[in-house]
């Protein structure tokens, strides 16, 4: 996208193009990580559209990511699903990566769940557990928000409170009704592919952070630059390096997700049931 102008008019044809797809109106809407796509196996689902024909998304080029949007209803809750993402790693600019997001807002989504599978740093952690995200650090070694300002939004974003409070109350209940093991704790993102040395894995403990991965945080600052409200999960699909007893790799990510999925997909409709009935 080459300048604001652009984005904003491609984020109203996103919009536009969604409403006539559905009469549907969702204010919920959720993007589903690696680990996290079985969830649709409990939706109502009203219409289902390849990111390649709504303008401004990119095709998705990473195994256990689906590329499309789905509107629908989970749990008795309206809902607008992104299978998938892109990542800063594949090589896009962070606005093409948080485009979604932004079109989103536009549309008039109001709150967002943002989910990916994340290496464990926290020794408590075991594979296949879940992790509510309670903060982030950014290590990704840049800003969604460089760049000349948006029109209507502020520039400089609060962000002492990210990941809204009452939703991660409801997804820790969400984990408590389906007997998942679900902790609290904090993300670090960093920009990838490649995974962590055991070094950095220690250093990231030491600052504070309970789980690793490559997603997540650019778009949790866009939303809030929205006025979306956020809650984050993680599903802890491997341990971070030097913690694990063998090699880190993507296939380990994707077999752990496949066997959690029927779980997953379960909690991730007991959450829209809580928050359908707030």
């Amino acid at each position: 996208m080459s300048n604001a102008r652009d984005s904003h008019s491609l984020c109203k044809q996103a919009s536009n193009y969604l409403k006539r797809q559905s009469r549907l109106r969702p204010q919920f809407a959720m993007v589903l990580g690696s680990g996290f796509q079985a969830a649709l196996s409990h939706m109502d689902v009203d219409v289902e559209i390849p990111y390649g024909k709504l303008p401004g998304f990119l095709s998705v080029g990473v195994s256990g990511h689906v590329g499309r949007l789905v509107i629908g209803t989970l749990g008795g809750l309206p809902v607008i699903v992104l299978k998938g993402r892109t990542h800063y790693y594949e090589g896009y600019d962070m606005d093409q990566i948080t485009f979604p997001v932004r079109a989103l807002s536009e549309y008039g989504i109001r709150n967002l769940l943002l989910t990916n599978a994340a290496g464990g740093i926290n020794r408590k952690f075991r594979p296949g557990d879940l992790m509510v995200i309670e903060d982030h650090i950014n290590l990704m070694g840049v800003n969604p928000l460089r760049g000349p300002g948006v029109f209507g939004v502020p520039r400089f974003v609060d962000l002492t409170d990210v990941y809204d409070e009452s939703m991660r109350n409801l997804l820790i209940q969400a984990g408590k009704k389906t007997k998942l093991r679900t902790f609290k704790g904090i993300y670090l993102a960093v920009s990838g592919p490649s995974y962590e040395t055991p070094a950095e894995i220690r250093a990231y403990g030491r600052l504070g952070a309970d789980a690793v991965g490559m997603s997540t945080v650019p778009e949790a600052i866009v939303a809030r630059q929205c006025g979306i409200k956020v809650a984050g999960l993680s599903c802890i699909t491997n341990l971070g390096a030097g913690i694990s007893k063998t090699p880190l790799s993507h296939q380990e990510v994707l077999a752990m997700a496949e066997q959690q999925k029927t779980k997953i997909a379960q909690f991730i409709k007991t959450f829209c049931e809580l928050y359908a009935k707030g």
